[in-house]
Formats: structure tokens, sequence, C-alpha cells
């Protein structure tokens, strides 16, 4: 290898790092699917563009990296399937991935031959590679947009079974292009050979791998993490050595397999690869958009485009109302689903593996099978994927923010707050590890599961999922540290609130935000609130709000206060929220707070939790009289019976 082209490779593999992440930081900056500007930043810097970026250069090795970055993507999107959801939708989704494939592979290719002109074996080849949807364009799309979680299963599913299916089912489409004379039994049968095999070594890999980690607890995470793509990159060349394009279902089963043993540092290990994967696809995508002949998808022409707004617009409407025929999905989930199949990096790495091995074996036609395929992905991704959010707001599937909280701590006031938020119609849930903690709460009619806040599966269950929200409130702050970490990288929920002392340092990027205040005695306020020292009332911010405040803030900094909730009436449809601690309040802002006072005199019929008649100290949190407080207190006093 000369000088010059060793300097060429390395500016290629730099461009290609340094444009990817580029592209990535752009694209969330702007919230658009990081693949519009990868495949532009990909156009711009290759053969067709600046040429800093030259893929033909690494000619051989190539391949060889496409090959092994699907299967680390594959591995990642089996890992990060929310496998409860997935029973909910089971049937839909087999559908789609059985008879949606075949629709597809059907109409794809009836589309290509009579539209685009292909010859009939280069026109289902062309179908074959375009089935795919695939986890790194959909799930971004799907979290952007806020789709119910059915919706959301169901699209992200069919993204991580169809990728290996896909894959599989093209190279089958292939050797029957390279060997025309195979029967139609022989072609089934290849393809069924290929999916066994791969789930095979897949299901098997897996359970081994589940008890080497298992086996090895105490190895620090960085070990576990660099020893889990060992085994997957083995179990993959192992399948490929056995049966060609095998290796993809494997990695797929091998994540799902790793995803269901439910091992303790599983989320640390999702995380892990979730950054691996983006930074995978952020260079792979741009050097295989930069090998792309733009003058051969001119050449294609208004046929080509046709194809794929075909493809769009008629065989997945199809696909999706044969598959979903008898579902319980609404018309505007079905028709949300019909649209959102954007095509990603699976179809562009397949398809130009693919132009390389037909231009080898002498055969026309890769070329053109790779600029309708890079076409494809850019029109689906720039329709569906920048209209997504709008239609699926548009057809009301979109979750509100503040639909509902789960609440891990039934302690009395983890109780209060859920008794609060329940009688203002919003739905809430209490998770807790004693089971009399439990039947106090579901005394008052609050969902209660007796489970550790750390278990997924208990707050799944809880409804973390649909409610959006959690609040981490046990006595213990370390803990509500962990279960708010391990519950945003499990759900992603829209807020998660934790009590905890501000000097444990949490990052401000963690997406965990401290609730009630800097330091919350909490144990001491659920004492108050048991032995009923507390009063409960409401503050409204309005007139000299500014000294209302100063008051609120002076007795919560000598800890007589605890503001709890509040409402935006004006911009948040009069849903209580938990206070943040950091909160810049508004004029017109509602609080509830509780005020710590001594014992005095009980009163009849009022909840145990709350205390008797409220009596507030002569110039403290008065608004415009004495009298019209406690008018406001009486009424929540009221709401909370």
């Amino acid at each position: 290898m000369s000088v010059n082209e060793s300097s060429a490779i390395t500016t290629t593999i730099i461009s290609a790092i340094a444009s990817g992440i580029g592209a990535r930081v752009i694209a969330n900056l702007l919230r658009v699917p990081s693949i519009v500007f990868l495949l532009i930043f990909g156009l711009v810097l290759g053969n067709s563009g600046l040429g800093l970026v030259q893929p033909r250069l690494l000619s051989v090795g190539l391949e060889t990296i496409v090959s092994l970055s699907v299967a680390l993507i594959l591995f990642e999107g089996g890992m990060s399937l929310r496998l409860r959801e997935l029973g909910k939708v089971s049937v839909s989704l087999r559908n789609l991935v059985t008879i949606g494939t075949v629709i597809t592979l059907i109409g794809g290719g009836l589309a290509a031959h009579w539209l685009a002109e292909f010859p009939w074996a280069i026109a289902f080849l062309y179908a074959a590679l375009v089935v795919v949807t695939g986890p790194i364009v959909i799930n971004p799309i799907v979290a952007e947009s806020g789709v119910d979680g059915r919706v959301a299963a169901v699209l992200e599913g069919e993204g991580v079974f169809i990728d290996a299916i896909g894959a599989v089912l093209a190279v089958v489409v292939l050797d029957v292009v390279l060997n025309v004379n195979a029967t139609a039994f022989e072609v089934v049968q290849d393809l069924f050979v290929r999916l066994g095999t791969g789930a095979a070594i897949g299901v098997g890999g897996g359970l081994l791998l589940v008890r080497l980690l298992k086996a090895t607890p105490n190895l620090p995470l960085d070990t576990r993490s660099v020893m889990v793509v060992g085994a997957v990159l083995t179990l993959f060349g192992w399948a490929q050595s056995w049966q060609s394009e095998s290796g993809l279902m494997t990695a797929v089963l091998a994540g799902i397999v790793l995803r269901s043993a439910e091992l303790p540092d599983q989320r640390l290990l999702l995380a892990f690869y979730d950054q691996l994967t983006t930074l995978i696809v952020s260079i792979l995508f741009v050097l295989l958009s930069a090998s792309l002949s733009v003058p051969s998808v001119f050449a294609l022409g208004w046929g080509g485009v046709l194809t794929v707004l075909v493809l769009m617009l008629v065989v997945r409407p199809l696909s999706v109302l044969i598959c979903t025929w008898n579902s319980s999905f609404t018309w505007q989930q079905k028709a949300f689903i019909a649209w959102c199949a954007p095509r990603g990096i699976i179809a562009a790495s397949v398809a130009s593996l693919f132009a390389i091995l037909l231009t080898e074996r002498g055969i026309t036609g890769g070329d053109a099978i790779k600029a309708l395929v890079f076409l494809t992905i850019a029109m689906t991704v720039f329709l569906q994927g920048l209209t997504a959010k709008a239609l699926a707001q548009w057809l009301g599937l979109c979750q509100s923010r503040n639909q509902g909280l789960v609440i891990v701590g039934s302690n009395a006031v983890g109780i209060l707050v859920a008794r609060l938020l329940q009688e203002n119609n919003q739905k809430v849930a209490v998770v807790d590890n004693s089971a009399e903690a439990c039947r106090q709460a579901s005394s008052f009619s609050i969902p209660a599961f007796v489970s550790n806040g750390l278990d997924s599966q208990a707050l799944a269950q809880a409804g973390l999922d649909s409610l959006g929200s959690l609040l981490a409130l046990t006595i213990n702050t370390e803990l509500n540290l962990v279960i708010a970490q391990r519950a945003m990288e499990e759900f992603r929920p829209f807020q998660v609130f934790a009590v905890y002392s501000r000097d444990k340092n949490v990052p401000k990027n963690s997406g965990i935000t401290q609730a009630f205040g800097d330091r919350i005695m909490l144990k001491t306020w659920n004492q108050y609130v048991s032995q009923r020292e507390v009063q409960i009332g409401m503050l409204q911010l309005e007139g000299e709000w500014q000294r209302q405040l100063e008051r609120m803030n002076l007795l919560m900094s000598t800890g007589a206060l605890l503001p709890l909730l509040y409402e935006r009436p004006l911009k948040e449809e009069n849903h209580l929220q938990v206070v943040p601690a950091d909160i810049e309040w508004q004029e017109g802002d509602r609080i509830i707070y509780l005020l710590h006072t001594p014992r005095i005199l009980p009163q009849g019929d009022l909840p145990p939790l709350l205390t008797g008649e409220i009596a507030i100290p002569e110039g403290q949190l008065a608004l415009k009289s004495e009298q019209d407080y406690l008018s406001m207190a009486r009424e929540i006093l009221k709401k909370v019976r």
C-alpha cells in the first residue's frame, strides 16, 4: 500500500467518524431522525461530492465492517425489545413479520418491475431488500411522536424481527438470481434452514452467555460489556460459517435471550450497547451513502419515485390492514402503523453488499438496485419520519405527559400524594416492598403492588409505560436515586422525580428531577402525617405573589412546610404535578402543601391521614383574607376525604 493510499484511507475513516457524529448532534438539536443528516453528509462527502470519504479504498474490508456492524446492531435491537409489551400485540406482530413480509415482497416486486422497469429477478431482489424497517430508524421516530405503548411495541418489535428475516430472505432471493435452476421447494427449504440454524445457535449461545455472566458477577462492568461483544461476534461467526447469513437471526435471538434473563446489571449493559450502536450506525451509514452514485439515482427517473410511493401508499397500508384485521387496534392506530415504516441501515448495508456481489458476477442491475434502495430510504425517512409526530397528534395517539404517576414508597406522604392525584381524576399507582403498606394504600382504592422498586416487572405492572411519570419516595435517598436511574434506562418515562439531598451531585442531563426541595426529611414528614400533626392547604400565586413566595420559602427553610403538588391552570390543563425542587414559579400557579403544626383538637370525620380544622398563624401565607384561605383549604379537604 502506497503512502497516498494509506493517507486516503485515514482521511476516509476520520471523515466518516467526524461527519457521523456531527450529523447525530445536528439531528438531535433539530429533533429529526438522524438518518436524514447521515444520508446528506455521506452524499456530500462521498464519491459524488467532495471525495473526502471513499469507501472503495476499504475494498473487502468494507464488507467485513458491514457484516460485523449489522450483527451488533441486530443484537442491540433484540436486547432493547420490551418483552412485556410484545405479549399484548403478539398476533399482529407475528402477522406483520410473516404475512406482511410476503405482501411487501410481492407488491414491491410488481411495482419495481412495472414502474421502474426492472427485470423480474432484479425487481424481486429489490423488494426483498426493502421488506425491512429497522429499530435504528423506527425507535427514535416512535419516541419523538409519543404514541401509546401498544403502537410503539408493534412497530419496534417489527423493526427488530423483520430485519433478520428480511436480510435472510434477501440472501435467498439473491441465490435464486444467481442460480436460476433452483426449484421452489429448494428456495423455501434454504430459507428455513438459514433461519433455523441461526435461531438454534442464537438461543443456545445466548443461554450459555447468560450462565457465564451469572457465574462471574464480580467482574467490572466494562469487562462484562466487552465479553458480551466478543461472545456475540463469535456466535455470529459460527453461524455464518455453518450457514451463510444465518448469523443475523443468531444475533437477534441472542439479544432477546439476554434481555429475558433479567441480569442485575442489564440496564447498564443496555446503555452501553445503545451508545455502541449509535456510533456504529453513524459511521456505517456515512460510508454506505458516500459510495452511492447520485447519477444512478437520477437515472431511475419518475419510475423509481412512483415505485417508492406505491410501496408507501399502497403496499404498506394493504399489509397492515390484512395483518391487523381482527386485532383490537383502532383505525387511528392502524393508520399510524401503516404510515410509519421507514427503511434504514439494514436495507442500505445489504443492498451495498449485493451491488458489489452482482458486479463481481457480471450481472447488471446492482447499481440500480442500490440506487432504488437508497431512494426508498430517503423518501420514507423524509416523508414518514418528519411527519410522524404531527400525524400522531392529529390522530390523537400522543400520550399526555401528565397522564399519571407511579409512586415507589407507600408511606404516609406517598399515600397522601396518591389520594390528591386520584381525587383530581389522575391515574396513580404505588409500589412498596411492604405488604402492610400496600394494604393501607389499597384501602383508599389506590392500585398497590408489593415489590421492590428496582424490579422492572413491578413497575410495568404498576403501569409506568402508560402513566408516564415516576416518583421515588422511599426514606432511603440512595435507593431513590438508583430506582430513578433504572426507571430512566428501562422505561424512558416523560418525568422521573426522586427525593434526595442536593449534595448527591446528580448530573443535570440525567433526566432525574429532585422532588419537593433540597433537603427533605421524609421520615419526619411521614411521622407528622401519621400523627395528624400537619395541615394541608392551597396557595395561589396572585397579587403580591412574590411576598407570598418569600413567606413560603421561610417556612420551608425551617422545615415547617413541604410543597407537594402544583398546577398551572393556563398551561397544564389543570393537571396536578409533583413540585420540582428547582421550579420557577409563575403568577397564577396553585401550590398544594403540608404545614407542620402541633397536634390540635381532633375533628370528627376527617381523613385519617389529615388533620382537622385548619388554623393559619396570623400573617403567614395569607391570601386576600384568612377566610379566603380557609375556604380554599376546606375545598382541598373535601376532595381527599
